[in-house]
Formats: C-alpha cells, sequence, structure tokens
C-alpha cells in the first residue's frame, strides 16, 4: 500500500533557507537581501516545496525587486 505524502510546515529561518539553497542551487549561497526577501514574503512557516520553490525563483528576479532599502 503507498504512503500518502504528507507536507509539514517548516519554519522560514536564515539557516534552513541556506540549507535548501545548498541543495537546490548545487551549493551555491544565497546572500543576505534574498533571505531577507524570502522571510518577508513566506512568513514564519512554509512547506519544503514552497521553499525550493521560492529558492529557485529568487536567483532569476531583479535584483530592483528583491532589495528593500531601510
Amino acid at each position: 500500500m503507498p504512503r500518502a505524502s504528507r507536507s509539514s510546515a517548516l519554519s522560514v529561518s536564515a539557516l534552513n533557507l541556506r540549507k535548501t539553497a545548498a541543495r537546490v542551487l548545487n551549493g551555491q549561497n544565497l546572500v543576505s537581501p534574498e533571505i531577507d526577501y524570502i522571510m518577508r514574503t513566506l512568513g514564519d512557516r512554509a512547506t519544503q516545496q514552497e521553499l525550493d520553490t521560492i529558492v529557485l525563483r529568487v536567483r532569476s528576479m531583479p535584483w530592483a525587486s528583491i532589495y528593500q532599502a531601510d
């Protein structure tokens, strides 16, 4: 009998984003404005699939849409 796929929510933290980036971007790191953008966009919790998707998407976004001046 096949198992049901269950997506549990993970905390959206800098550490989890760095680990996700290392996995899906073949060892590349995210810079702090990218991490800040993802944390602003996703909020406190997200599934691993959501993390994977946004980490890939943030790399193709224009810098002006990621960076937020203080």
